[in-house]
């Protein structure tokens, strides 16, 4: 079997790095000039992000929590899964999407295995992304969570993977998170989960950057 993996490369060298914007908040941008094999130089900008963890929380009758989130670089309200930053110092991916699954959906689960990493857009940033698969929920033992902002008042549906899935074809679900959680889970029930990583199983793509604010 042909062996497909990502790897790290220093192929191109960085010679120098600057940070032309700090947004404060959540990104910086950082422009590196990198050595080409000939030895010329040629800029490189990249939005340094902290990374986020998604879930796909599933029930017992095999139906995922989705929920609508207003998005304003695209302006639109997008159906995603639970999830969020990893901003917080100290705090593990896993705990993180525990956190995020109460914060959104009011729920805890059980049972955690990671689905799927990935980077969201490798052209022009370096967020990566951790989704799991959280089973056996139920509503969470804490109070509900006052959302803000976008997170206030979001409307929440629960659809079965199958139709789900049916709605990433057709082109009516874009939210990154979504559409890759949604496939992979749909991937592995159809061998029973039991490819699935533990949830605290390495993950060396995770970035240490937790935010501009630092």
């Amino acid at each position: 079997m042909t062996d497909v993996r990502d790897e790290r490369s220093a192929k191109f060298p960085v010679r120098s790095s600057a940070t032309p914007f700090r947004s404060g908040r959540v990104i910086d941008v950082r422009t590196d000039q990198l050595a080409m094999s000939g030895g010329e130089l040629v800029a490189r900008d990249v939005v340094v992000h902290p990374g986020a963890v998604g879930i796909i929380a599933m029930d017992g009758g095999g139906r995922v929590l989705l929920i609508q989130q207003y998005r304003h670089p695209v302006g639109r309200m997008l159906w995603e899964p639970p999830a969020g930053l990893l901003d917080q110092p100290g705090e593990s991916p896993l705990d993180a999407a525990k956190r995020e699954l109460y914060e959104e959906a009011h729920l805890q689960a059980s049972r955690w295995d990671v689905l799927i990493d990935a980077f969201t857009s490798p052209g022009m940033t370096d967020e990566a992304v951790r989704i799991y698969l959280a089973r056996d929920v139920a509503p969470a033992d804490r109070p509900r969570h006052p959302g803000e902002h976008e997170e206030a008042d979001m409307a929440v549906q629960w659809v079965t993977l199958d139709e789900a899935v049916r709605a990433v074809q057709r082109g009516e679900l874009h939210n990154p998170l979504a559409v890759m959680g949604l496939l992979a889970a749909w991937a592995s029930a159809r061998e029973a989960f039991a490819g699935l990583r533990p949830a605290t199983s390495p993950w060396p793509e995770m970035s240490s950057f937790t935010g501009s604010r630092g």
